[in-house]
């Protein structure tokens, strides 16, 4: 069974930065393409950067586009979102996902993933 887990979410003031973590675990071999979303209560879903591995390639959404990175370690199996200069709007649970099948970054970051962890929370700080 293919587990995914997020981690490094927390309290953030607007010019912050955050990096969030995503292990997987189960899995025998590479994804085809990872990716992170975001959703606000009362909102829809966004995904906002996703990583091809199949078909090299990164998306990223233009509300993180020059702020964000994503990127993975060797394992191909952790993968990161580096956020910087959070501004207002980012506060959000963030899930990291992970799927199969074909199709570039921009791609699966507009379509359900089939692998999800539970979010982790980045928070506006009082």
């Amino acid at each position: 069974q293919i587990h995914v887990v997020e981690s490094g979410g927390g309290a953030v003031q607007p010019g912050d930065s955050l990096r969030l973590s995503c292990e997987t675990s189960g899995a025998v071999l590479p994804f085809s393409a990872v990716g992170w979303f975001r959703q606000v209560p009362g909102k829809e879903r966004e995904g906002i950067s996703c990583l091809g591995y199949i078909v090299n390639s990164t998306y990223y959404s233009d509300s993180v586009k020059g702020r964000f990175t994503i990127s993975k370690d060797n394992t191909e199996m952790t993968w990161y979102l580096q956020m910087n200069n959070l501004i207002p709007e980012d506060p959000a649970i963030y899930y990291c996902a992970a799927a199969n099948g074909v199709g570039n970054a921009s791609s699966f970051c507009h379509s359900d993933m089939q692998f999800w962890g539970k979010g982790t929370m980045v928070t506006a700080s009082a």
